[in-house]
């Protein structure tokens, strides 16, 4: 059975196939049944380029608890990436991930003063 559970959102980046780069357009996430992987239901992402040929695309699929690791992992980093711009660079990055949970995840740990920027920004910690 088909689940119909399907999220795309507009991707701005490079992904290769084969030898070849090519710009990204769009990231597609579903959640239906695999396809290539030996498993059941799988979150699928497909990286695409609706601007070039349909082999235009990149894609990968993932358990369900994989992907709750890598969605884990993409906010560590992005939180680090984002310290890192706002705080040692000085490019007044937005702390967007600071302060936001998942359900069942453990609240994030902000910096103090990425504390004190996302207060000053009208994000309240932990929500």
């Amino acid at each position: 059975m088909c689940t119909s559970i399907i999220e795309i959102a507009r991707a701005e980046g490079m992904a290769k196939r084969g030898d070849e780069w090519f710009p990204l357009s769009q990231a597609v996430v579903a959640y239906d049944h695999a396809r290539h992987a030996p498993l059941g239901d799988v979150i699928t992402l497909d990286f695409i380029n609706i601007g070039l040929e349909p082999g235009a695309r990149a894609g990968i699929e993932l358990t369900l608890e994989t992907a709750k690791e890598l969605r884990a992992a993409l906010d560590r980093a992005i939180a680090a990436a984002e310290f890192e711009e706002t705080e040692v660079r000085g490019k007044g990055a937005v702390p967007s991930l600071f302060g936001q949970r998942h359900p069942g995840d453990e609240p994030a740990a902000m910096p103090p003063q990425q504390n004190l920027q996302a207060r000053e920004i009208g994000m309240a910690c932990g929500s």
